[in-house]
């Protein structure tokens, strides 16, 4: 669980407001491919419940909170997102999933492939099997 991890982001404080950024070979472990976000969650409800076999990632609160589950198989941990100015960093072959949106909570997702309806495991009992065999 090691390779999960929060990355800090670059900080400037200015009385008209802070600007953050991020730059895939300074501050990412990856080329970034696709950019996606998730936005006017309902109240409850979860997004994500599955692992990539190849996608990587690294998830900003860029308003809002929400909480980031992830799992390796056997060990699970919860990061609360909630600052624009760090992400969480999930490699390929974990299970994630996120909840406890907050209202008006924006998620950006920066990912290192392009979309392959084949690169998810969307069912978490499968996901173990997969594992085992990793």
């Amino acid at each position: 669980m090691k390779e999960v991890r929060i990355i800090d982001l670059p900080k400037y404080e200015d009385l008209r407001g802070n600007l953050s950024f991020l730059e895939e070979k300074n501050h990412l472990p990856f080329k970034i491919e696709r950019t996606y976000w998730i936005y006017d969650v309902p109240g409850g409800m979860k997004r994500g419940g599955h692992a990539f076999k190849e996608q990587k990632e690294f998830i900003i609160a860029l308003s809002g909170s929400f909480d980031v589950l992830v799992s390796d198989g056997n060990t699970k941990k919860t990061f609360s997102l909630n600052r624009s100015y760090y992400g969480l960093y999930i490699p390929n072959g974990y299970w994630r999933q996120m909840e406890n949106f907050s209202t008006n909570s924006v998620a950006v997702i920066l990912s290192s492939t392009f979309f392959s309806k084949d690169d998810y495991i969307r069912d978490y009992e499968e996901y173990l099997a997969y594992k085992k065999h990793e």
